[in-house]
């Protein structure tokens, strides 16, 4: 039995919560963090296929490219054929913070799984949702494969002793968050508005970032949010580092006590080279939501002794982050409803998809990527809203974001953020061929049965 009332059911492969009589049981409830490893557990990630195997020419080159990840040829091309099961066990960094309703941190866990943890381990934290029990160490794309996923690069320093050692898995466009976060963090400081055209010209062009361009900041922030454009994201972290703003946002995420959120060694030229040294962790991601949530009071307490506030950003700042998070248009790996109606993949965290990508017919398309489905039976029947950021590149698949409740529904709030490196090389045995002119699922269905378990786990503790 799970969490007083809640029992945990097997079905077709889904991991779910189903409500049982509360007299059926007087066990206590486990804690999250059991519930979580549990659950990434019986949904064996090591199942998955690699259609790049290290057997293939193609995937030892790709290893060797650390920069402009997101520019990197996709692997949906490759003939089914020549996957192979996955070498080993999967690096996934998975989050959840539960909050009251006032958005203040109730409970939290974060589990961790690799060749080393191959059932899961979970981190412990402290009082202040913080941790120095992990050695977290810089991804790399080819130690994964010759080095058992133990990575060499310390991200936090002074941490040789710690009891975990973790290769945290490059976050892909989960990094718009931290740069739009530099952004907001420059509006509020009075350095720029919203309103203010950019001319974005690089020197020279990259193929991650395009050519030049201009428009409002405000329109990049939109675009780099809602669509994951990587030209407008260019642009804006090009502006930061025209502004010297690049070391003092890095000092900002260590001053907060979020120690592995790191915008590294990007090109100051165009906004481009993002690569390994761009690092982000679970924990850190969920609890910078928290601060982008408006959590009231202290939040946390970092290291040094200072309390956080949500008012790291302005209430402004903060009140647009959360719309244009909530207009996320890529709903397709803790969330699915934009393949609403298909048998494949699973329907994850039950969502309702934005107004703005919904076409007359119900479909959705974004950034010129149609998904076909009629999502509209799938909004009717949504439960929740997900403001959230997904990431996507061969050997990424990351989402994080804030759920609630939508009104008269089954009381939830809290955040979810999972970093692996399952992705769009890596394929379910059971997935079926891409419909025609619609764009294909980028990641294994089990994080979406991992998102529809979390939220029925919440909905039923609440």
């Amino acid at each position: 039995m799970i969490a007083g009332g809640v029992a945990a059911v097997v079905t077709a492969g889904l991991v779910s919560v189903t409500m049982t009589a509360q007299a059926d049981t007087k066990e206590p409830p486990p804690a999250l963090a059991e519930f979580l490893q549990t659950k990434m557990d019986e949904l064996a990630f090591q199942e998955v296929l690699d259609l790049d195997p290290p057997t293939q020419a193609t995937a030892r080159a790709k290893a060797k490219a650390t920069t402009d990840k997101e520019a990197a040829p996709r692997v949906k091309g490759l003939a089914a054929a020549a996957a192979e099961p996955i070498s080993q066990q999967p690096q996934i960094d998975a989050t959840v913070l539960e909050l009251d309703r006032y958005g203040r941190i109730t409970g939290s866990a974060t589990v961790l799984m690799s060749p080393q943890y191959q059932h899961g381990v979970v981190v412990p934290v402290d009082a202040n949702h913080h941790t120095t029990a992990v050695r977290w160490r810089q991804w790399d794309d080819a130690g994964w494969y010759a080095n058992q996923a133990q990575g060499t690069i310390d991200i936090v320093p002074g941490r040789e002793n710690a009891e975990l050692d973790f290769m945290s898995p490059y976050p892909a466009s989960v990094l718009k968050l931290m740069v739009n976060f530099g952004v907001l963090r420059l509006v509020d400081q009075g350095q720029i508005t919203l309103a203010d055209t950019y001319a974005y010209n690089p020197s020279p062009i990259s193929s991650l970032c395009g050519g030049a361009s201009s428009d409002t900041i405000g329109n990049y922030v939109d675009k780099s949010l809602t669509e994951s454009s990587n030209a407008a994201t260019c642009a804006l972290v090009k502006m930061l580092h025209d502004r010297g703003a690049i070391d003092g946002l890095n000092q900002a995420f260590q001053d907060l006590g979020l120690e592995t959120l790191q915008l590294k060694n990007t090109n100051p030229v165009n906004g481009g080279r993002w690569g390994n040294p761009v690092t982000m962790t679970s924990l850190d991601t969920a609890k910078l939501l928290s601060v982008i949530n408006g959590g009231a009071g202290t939040l946390w307490t970092t290291p040094a002794g200072v309390p956080v506030t949500r008012n790291a950003l302005s209430s402004a700042s903060r009140k647009l982050f959360m719309s244009k998070l909530g207009q996320q248009g890529w709903n397709w790996m803790l969330s699915t409803p934009n393949y609403c109606g298909r048998d494949y993949p699973a329907p994850g965290i039950p969502q309702k998809v934005a107004d703005r990508w919904i076409a007359a017919d119900g479909t959705v398309t974004v950034a010129g990527e149609a998904f076909g489905q009629d999502v509209r039976p799938c909004n009717a029947a949504a439960e929740v809203t997900f403001a959230h950021k997904p990431g996507w590149v061969n050997n990424t698949g990351s989402d994080a974001g804030i759920v609630k409740s939508l009104p008269g529904k089954a009381g939830r709030h809290y955040i979810i953020a999972v970093f692996s490196n399952l992705g769009d090389q890596y394929t379910d045995p059971n997935r079926p061929a891409t419909p025609p002119g619609t764009v294909p699922v980028e990641y294994t269905e089990k994080f979406a049965k991992l998102g529809a378990a979390v939220d029925q786990y919440e909905a039923a503790r609440h």
